[in-house]
């Protein structure tokens, strides 16, 4: 209730809280609480950075984090870590990214579920967001996507050893097809399986 009426606060980390009811695999998940934030976050107009690492919200958090971010015009980084978080949470957060004009960096790493399916939905989201430029699907890397888009353009991307996954590599994939200056790629030594190296 406070984020509905506070005009000052620009930085929230909410991390570990068990917003959801769900701590280290106890208890009884319940999203009112996420929801109850997604509701302050649709007329909150400064908080920048919020930071919602380890609460287990879900799909369901997710869709309603989603359904806020796509009518807040203020918040610039989201972490949302280790979240439980799949396929269906992760469509909903790419639906956000299509109408979303302000949010830039996006942490959704640790969260295992989201497989081909949710990374494709934020992949092809992408292809109508310019305004994201960090992304993060895996622990060790932020993905550069102006990099990867070629809006800002280097010949060599060199992200080796950086434990990225399949997610990753689909989204990379989907980056590089329209990128016109790039020739070099360097992936070695990570963990993009058959989905990843399909899509590259």
């Amino acid at each position: 209730e406070a984020l509905k009426v506070n005009g000052v606060l620009t930085s929230l980390n909410l991390s570990d809280n068990a917003l959801c009811g769900v701590k280290f695999g106890r208890g009884s998940y319940d999203a009112s609480g996420i929801q109850a934030l997604a509701e302050a976050l649709k007329v909150n107009g400064v908080l920048k950075t919020l930071t919602l690492h380890s609460n287990n919200i879900g799909d369901e958090g997710a869709k309603a984090i989603g359904g806020a971010l796509a009518v807040n015009g203020v918040l610039t980084k989201l972490v949302l870590v280790d979240s439980n978080i799949g396929d269906d949470g992760a469509a909903a957060l790419a639906s956000a990214l299509r109408v979303n004009e302000v949010l830039t960096s996006l942490d959704v790493s640790n969260n295992n579920e989201i497989g081909s399916t949710g990374a494709t939905a934020i992949a092809d989201a992408l292809k109508g967001n310019a305004v994201l430029t960090k992304l993060k699907l895996d622990d060790l890397c932020h993905l550069d996507l102006p990099k990867l888009r070629g809006t800002d353009p280097v010949e060599s991307i060199n992200l080796s050893g950086k434990a990225l996954g399949p997610a990753s590599a689909i989204v990379i994939a989907s980056l590089i097809a329209g990128n016109g200056v790039l020739k070099t790629l360097n992936l070695r030594e990570n963990h993009i399986s058959d989905a990843g190296a399909a899509a590259i």
